[in-house]
């Protein structure tokens, strides 16, 4: 395990020195007892002066054992949490966000939480309490037999033969229960991620009355999950009792032949004395031993967990760096799919800086899809995607982002207050620049309505603002971010004519002068955008003006008839089916 810790953090940890520190208290518990068998003779000889130098040696044998373990102990804490619990968070923090949006699924995110807030706990309790345990349990025994053999050597050999077979028991119960742990730990990861759908999903499971039936669903997962440890459990239990009964075993082997050594005077009273004494010592810690063990496995299945995180693949940096030199945005006969659905097919199309386009088509033709490429959430399976006249897969990751602000339908917002969800598309902005970006978002008559002002906390995932609340917050922050290019999923249908009055407003203050692409929704975009792009099926069917396309396609004449109809219609009391043209 200390081998593993190393490779994934890529140097020393500390914890080589904590096995260091408890060898030592180990050996010097060992050595006290050991101290028991000539200070028993001098007793029972009379020969006081004797017995308290014994005494003596004992007592600094305890010192220095006492010390060893207080001085590794507290630094267990620092190396449990500083040097392997927090450096693996922060590797596998630095490692997830080099990774393309497609891996962030409900599964990973369920993973991801479990390693995070359980599995590594494993891993931080393995310098104090774990590994503590089970160097002491190894390391004393073997101090005592080594002791024995100056008393006599039979006895020591009889412990000393206990030592392989339980090491080859010890063994099998790992082998037996890692694949059970690996299970098990999934089932966990699972169940993390239905609690947060659970939770999540109110609203809807709610509104459609079905709550039953979501905590069914969740329920199922509790049970696997169970099953899972139940299992793990179980596959342990022969094993282990096999453990145990060798252990015992062997205290008995060495308590009868001490009993046969001293009855025929082949050893004294005392030895025999302290020699019983010894032998419960050596067996004690190694009754526990599978169990600090089962705790090594724990941390060791984390690290499994941790690894298979670290080892998916980041997008690739470019070795030879380009700068973007414009806004400009070109697809060159992109091929792309989600494992191995493909989703759009040799797209091509170009976007002039300072131009809009407007991408128009039926759900599921590659829409949000064209816009997360230009982003570089993933790489294209063919074709490339240009920015600036230069393939994305030839920008830095950074750099590129410094190009792009990217407004969606689904707005998220930090668990902060409006200034901090504003600042993370500038850290370096002034309130000035704030103030102003928050009047071109029309952020500033919500604003004034709050009591905190741009100081009101937003909740997690900005709960406590509207919909069309967070979509100004969320165009305040692009504005903020000042770049060349907006990518812009334009949808404003699910909200009220007022919001939708003011993000309109405020999509239209993004767009001035920048490169804009855009699911269009509304009509009065596609009907501005410089060019539109018709797909359908993950293809462009064709890509034109607006009265161009009108003339000669009849799909994007559907949807414009479609969108058309969707805007004149609205529902009111008692006339369920009245038309009205906005």
């Amino acid at each position: 395990m200390i081998g593993q810790t190393e490779r994934i953090l890529g140097g020393s940890t500390g914890l080589r020195g904590q096995v260091a520190g408890y060898a030592i208290a180990g050996v010097a518990q060992g050595i006290v007892f050991a101290a028991l068998i000539p200070l028993l003779g001098a007793l029972i000889d009379g020969q006081t002066g004797r017995a308290w130098s014994w005494f003596a040696f004992a007592a600094g044998g305890a010192v220095v054992s006492g010390i060893a373990l207080m001085v590794t102990s507290h630094k267990g804490y620092y190396v449990g949490i500083e040097r392997v619990t927090d450096a693996l968070m922060r590797r596998i923090a630095n490692h997830v966000v080099q990774l393309p949006l497609g891996w962030f699924n409900a599964r990973r995110a369920g993973e991801l939480s479990s390693v995070m807030s359980t599995s590594l706990q494993n891993a931080m309790n393995v310098p104090v309490a774990f590994l503590q345990q089970l160097v002491i349990a190894v390391t004393t025994p073997v101090t005592v037999v080594l002791v024995l053999l100056f008393v006599d050597w039979r006895l020591s050999l009889a412990m000393a033969a206990v030592g392989p077979l339980a090491w080859l028991l010890y063994r099998r119960v790992q082998r037996r229960t890692a694949p059970e742990h690996a299970a098990e730990g999934a089932a966990h990861a699972t169940v993390t991620a239905r609690i947060v759908e659970f939770a999540q999903a109110q609203a809807v499971l709610r509104a459609s009355g079905r709550t039953e039936e979501g905590w069914t669903t969740l329920a199922r997962e509790l049970d696997a999950d169970r099953a899972a440890t139940r299992r793990s459990l179980n596959r342990a239990q022969r094993p282990l009792a096999d453990y145990m009964l060798l252990i015992e075993a062997g205290l008995a082997v060495v308590v009868m032949l001490a009993v046969y050594l001293v009855l025929g005077g082949q050893i004294g009273v005392a030895e025999t004395v302290g020699a019983l004494l010894l032998a419960v010592r050596f067996t004690e810690p190694l009754t526990h031993v599978a169990a600090y063990g089962n705790g090594i496995q724990l941390a060791r299945a984390a690290l499994d967990e941790v690894s298979e995180i670290l080892d998916a693949k980041p997008l690739p940096e470019p070795h030879r760096p380009q700068q973007p030199s414009d806004g400009s945005i070109e697809f060159r006969d992109v091929s792309f799919g989600y494992d191995a659905t493909l989703v759009l097919r040799n797209v091509s199309f170009t976007c002039e800086p300072g131009g809009l386009t407007a991408l128009i088509g039926p759900s599921g033709s590659g829409k949000s899809t064209v816009l997360r490429l230009i982003a570089r959430f993933w790489d294209v399976s063919d074709g490339s995607v240009a920015v600036g006249g230069h393939d994305v897969r030839d920008i830095p990751a950074e750099t590129l982002m410094r190009q792009i602000a990217m407004v969606f339908q689904d707005v998220y917002l930090f668990d902060g207050t409006i200034t901090d969800n504003i600042r993370m598309g500038n850290p370096t902005a002034s309130d000035a620049d704030i103030a102003a970006v928050v009047t071109r978002a029309r952020l500033d008559e919500v604003v004034q309505r709050l009591p905190d002002g741009l100081d009101t906390r937003v909740g997690e995932g900005g709960s406590r603002l509207s919909g069309g609340e967070r979509q100004r917050v969320s165009i305040a922050r692009a504005l903020l971010k000042n770049t060349p290019i907006v990518l812009l999923d334009e949808a404003t249908a699910a909200l009220d004519a007022d919001n939708e009055a003011a993000v309109t407003a405020a999509l239209a203050e993004l767009a001035r002068e920048r490169t804009v692409v855009v699911i269009a929704h509304r009509l009065p975009t596609i009907m501005a955008a410089d060019q539109i792009i018709v797909l359908e099926r993950g293809e462009v069917l064709d890509a034109g003006s607006h009265e161009a396309l009108l003339e000669r396609n009849d799909l994007y004449r559907r949807l414009w008839q479609q969108r058309r109809d969707a805007a004149g219609w609205r529902i009111t009391h008692g006339e369920a089916d009245a038309r009205t043209l906005r």
